[in-house]
C-alpha cells in the first residue's frame, strides 16, 4: 500500500514562509496527478495546488487554487519521489491541515495523514 508523507508544517507569522514535504513510498512516476489539499476547522477539504506527471520530462503542469496564486509553488522531485509546496506571505487564513494526494493512473487516491499550518496575525 502506498504511502504518503507529509512534514514541514508549523506555526508561523503572517507573512511568513513555510516549505511541506510529501515523501510517497513507490515512484512518483506512478501518479498521473500530485496535489496538496487543505482542510480548515469547519470547513471542506479543498484543492490548492496540483501538479501533473509530466511524462519524460517530469515538469509537469500546474494548478492553483485562486486564493493562493502568486504565493504558492508545487514542485516535484522524481528522483527523490516528492513533491513540495513552497507558501510565501503566508495569511490567517491558511491556516488548515494541508494532505498530500496522489491520483494513479488507475484513478485510485492515496492520502497523507496531514501537516498542520498556523499563521498568527
Amino acid at each position: 500500500q502506498v504511502q504518503l508523507v507529509e512534514s514541514g508544517g508549523g506555526l508561523v507569522q503572517a507573512g511568513g514562509s513555510l516549505r511541506l514535504s510529501c515523501a510517497a513510498s513507490v515512484s512518483i512516476f506512478n501518479f498521473n496527478v500530485m496535489a496538496w489539499y487543505r482542510q480548515a476547522p469547519g470547513k471542506q477539504r479543498e484543492l490548492v495546488a496540483q501538479i501533473t506527471s509530466g511524462g519524460g520530462s517530469g515538469g509537469g503542469r500546474v494548478n492553483y487554487a485562486d486564493s493562493v496564486k502568486g504565493r504558492f509553488t508545487i514542485s516535484r522531485d522524481n528522483a527523490k519521489n516528492a513533491v513540495y509546496l513552497q507558501m510565501n506571505s503566508l495569511k490567517p487564513e491558511d491556516t488548515a491541515v494541508y494532505y498530500c494526494a496522489g491520483v494513479f493512473y488507475s484513478g485510485t487516491w492515496g492520502w497523507g495523514q496531514g501537516t498542520q499550518v498556523t499563521v498568527s496575525s
